[in-house]
């Protein structure tokens, strides 16, 4: 299937009406979108759940309202002890009562301990909550249970875990976006949870950001075109989320979250509006005309003001403008944050009253819900939240908890969710996985590798489980796997199972500690590895990180840790073929020693089945096909993404001054090798030039053949270039991509399809443009290995 069938903004869905402004004797094309709604019986449906909805409102009390937008932690509610080896926690049904026939709280998440839970504790967890708000108060409403099952079902024991979402871009193939939706929202219906805080559709511009992994890389195509994938796969095409194997989604984190000026969680973040809505919009739009019935906000500060109290990104920007008829949920107790963490307010009551203004509908509090609802109420009272910002509120959320169907099924359970793990399942995972790893480096063909030879495994990242799956593996900072995976392989398991344990050993050289903390780890048996490689014909060097989620994860260091970059020194002094593996949330710098290293893999975080889907790809079963869908950068000061400006890169011009400047990266955007080879030719497109206002379809195409000898996989990248522009432009931007199975020999046409629209670009007045001129479209095998090019004119 061509990518351009997933293209949400060319689909039947969305209309554009256009306007032509006349300005300085240049015709500009001012391109404005309007949602009009995915089907007419969608429509009729919304429209049904917004009635009843406001009806349920006209009837509560301030009080109830009031709880209706309160969201707490499951921890509020549970009595016994909690640890790996015996659990007696359950739920307190005196606490229960207490927030919610005497606070009315509408909506509860977490998993308690923030470690897994059977689907069974679950079924009967949430059985017990839905029980007390439907029987014990006055308007029986079901309380909306949400998770952060982030790829996979995160805190359901024996579910089947993904790849994380980066890894899974990595695959440039959003089958597997749906697929893993699908997957997760069936079994975290399973569980009795019908509300899931994903996808995360931040654009993962910097490589420091500790959440990076969580996204689907740094370009804007990419993320909405997975993004979108992803939410149809929770909520289905027609996104009847009733359905009771269907999950209401969350994309997150509504906006700017992923860039902030240090690369750390949580901090400030400065984004002209123009880059704003050029780049971190259009994976948040994708999910509006996907259909996605929440939104999560972002933590961070944008331009000086906290997003939890910005009217013009939460109502003018995301509602207005962006057409998000949807519910507003904060994130972890971040409306507190404006006073205690930002100081710009004077109270907690004032922070309160800043959000809820703003558009915040429910507050994430987690704990202190009787002080939230209590001054909620005050403010209230006293005029300075107006009644109609309550009813709005509660109106959004009894909507979704309507269109869930909760009223009249507030429960599912694992009994009638048949293909929960199941072997199918587990497939997909693995799928996934084989898609996505990517050959970075095979000099001299070392890969794949023969049976038979003798091979050393080496590194912390050969045993360990977390650095396989990262954060929001069966618990937040992935550090409980152990508790729940020990059916699963590792990656010195996958390879003695491929090629014998009497050619494989082992000494780990480095180790991680058993602390959560994911940076410490220690020399162990280093100069025993270093002997051991002597006898070796193939040294597997296993690098990377060790698991970690949101702020934990902030580093000050980009590049590979001390200890790790010193075992591949001292394993290449020896002059064995090194095959480097990396398990990574974020690509760490290598440049100390790659070039020295016969070969590199890049696992990402590949999931439960990752282990073996490598262990595949190193005895050739499986022939590499994963792209980057990020640049790797080569050193800390060389943080660019492909669509940099043409100032990153510059060539010499003055014969007194050198002002050459470098684009540095270890491996380029859309790059990765496979055990064949792949020749493109006859690249062309149907038509040269278009008028500006044209509605007609361009279509370019080129003719792909497999030359070498096996069969293989090709991700053919489209990309653009704006020769010249009134706003400085990018020096290109992927606009589509196909990834196509070709036989030996085999000759495949590949054809992209783009409208006028496709050219367009932000402004400096927030206005998307089209302007006259030349454009190159290049297709090739990434974005620094251009096939060939041809000029379009639009005039």
């Amino acid at each position: 299937m061509s990518i351009s069938q997933w293209s949400y903004v060319h689909g039947n869905d969305r209309a554009f009406w256009f306007s032509i402004k006349i300005k300085s004797m240049k015709k500009i094309l001012v391109i404005m979108a309007t949602t009009l709604g995915i089907v007419s019986g969608m429509h009729a449906q919304n429209s049904d759940a917004e009635k009843k909805a406001a009806e349920i409102v006209s009837k509560m009390t301030l009080a109830e309202k009031i709880g209706q937008m309160a969201q707490i932690s499951i921890d509020m509610v549970c009595k016994g002890q909690d640890t790996p080896s015996s659990s007696t926690l359950e739920v307190d049904a005196d606490k229960l009562r207490e927030a919610i026939v005497e606070y009315h709280v509408g909506s509860i998440l977490n998993s308690p301990n923030t470690r897994a839970r059977t689907p069974q504790w679950w079924n009967k967890a949430v059985e017990q909550i839905q029980d007390i708000a439907m029987r014990e108060t006055r308007m029986k409403i079901p309380v909306i249970y949400g998770l952060d099952q982030i790829h996979g079902a995160t805190y359901t024991a024996g579910s089947t875990m993904f790849p994380q979402e980066i890894t899974v871009a990595a695959s440039w193939n959003p089958v597997h976006a749906r697929k893993m939706g699908e997957i997760t929202a069936y079994e975290t219906r399973a569980s009795n949870v019908p509300w899931n805080f994903s996808p995360v559709l931040d654009l993962g511009l910097d490589p420091r950001f500790p959440r990076q992994y969580e996204g689907f890389g740094e370009d804007p195509y990419i993320g909405s075109v997975f993004g979108y994938e992803l939410i149809k796969g929770y909520e289905g095409d027609d996104n009847n989320i009733a359905n009771p194997t269907k999950v209401a989604a969350c994309m997150k984190h509504f906006l700017g979250y992923s860039v902030p000026i240090s690369g750390k969680d949580r901090t400030p973040a400065y984004i002209p509006e123009n880059v704003l809505l050029e780049y971190h919009v259009p994976a948040f739009q994708a999910a509006i005309d996907a259909g996605v019935h929440t939104v999560m906000l972002n933590s961070g500060i944008v331009n000086n003001v906290p997003v939890h109290a910005s009217y013009d990104l939460m109502t003018k920007l995301l509602r207005e403008n962006m057409g998000f008829k949807g519910m507003i949920v904060t994130d972890w107790e971040d409306i507190n944050k404006l006073y205690n963490r930002d100081k710009m307010v004077p109270s907690i009551k004032e922070a309160i009253k800043e959000g809820i203004n703003a558009g915040i509908d429910m507050s994430m509090i987690p704990f202190n819900y009787k002080e939230f609802c209590g001054l909620l109420t005050e403010l209230v009272n006293e005029g300075a939240v107006p009644m109609s910002r309550i009813d709005d509120a509660v109106t959004r959320i009894l909507v979704v908890k309507l269109k869930l169907d909760l009223f009249n099924t507030p429960n599912t359970y694992l009994k009638d969710f048949p293909e929960f793990n199941s072997k199918a399942f587990q497939q997909a995972s693995y799928n996934a996985a084989a898609d996505a790893i990517t050959l970075l480096k095979n000099d001299g063909d070392i890969l794949p590798l023969t049976k038979g030879v003798k091979i050393l495994v080496t590194g912390p990242n050969a045993v360990s489980k977390r650095s396989l799956n990262g954060g929001w593996t069966f618990s937040w900072q992935g550090e409980k796997i152990d508790e729940f995976a020990d059916q699963y392989h590792n990656i010195l398991d996958a390879i003695q199972s491929k090629f014998g344990k009497e050619n494989v050993s082992y000494v780990p050289g480095v180790s991680y500690t058993n602390e959560t903390k994911w940076d410490t780890e220690y020399k162990d048996r280093f100069e025993e590895a270093i002997v051991a490689a002597k006898d070796a014909d193939y040294i597997v060097l296993c690098l990377g990180e060790n698991s970690y989620c949101e702020k934990p994860g902030d580093l000050n260091d980009l590049y590979l840790n001390d200890l790790q970059t010193e075992l591949a020194q001292e394993m290449l002094k020896l002059g064995k073929k090194v095959v480097l593996v990396l398990s990574e949330g974020r690509p760490r710098l290598i440049s100390k020693f790659s070039s020295k290293v016969d070969a590199i893999v890049q696992t990402y975080l590949p999931g439960i089945y990752g282990a073996d889907a490598l262990a595949d790809i190193l005895a050739g079963e499986v022939n590499p096909s994963g792209k980057l869908p990020y640049t790797y950068p080569a050193y800390p000061n060389s943080l660019v993404p492909y669509f940099h400006k043409y100032a990153d890169e510059q060539e010499n011009t003055d014969s007194a001054y050198n002002y050459e400047g470098d684009y540095n990266f270890e491996y380029p955007f859309g790059y990765g090798l496979s055990y064949t080879t792949f020749t493109y030719s006859n690249i062309r497109v149907d038509k040269t030039q278009l008028p500006v206002d044209s509605n007609e379809e361009i279509t370019i195409m080129a003719d792909v053949t497999n030359t070498g000898n096996r069969e293989g996989k090709e991700v053919v990248q489209l990309y653009t270039s704006d020769l010249v522009a009134s706003l400085i432009p990018d020096v290109k931007r992927l606009r589509r991509f196909e990834k196509v199975l070709l036989k030996a020999g085999e000759t495949k046409t590949v054809s992209f399809k783009l409208k006028v629209n496709d050219l367009s670009f932000i402004n400096l007045k927030n206005e998307r443009i089209v302007e006259p001129g030349d454009f190159e479209f290049q297709i090739g095998s990434s974005s620094d290995d251009i096939k060939g090019k041809v000029l379009f004119t639009l005039r």
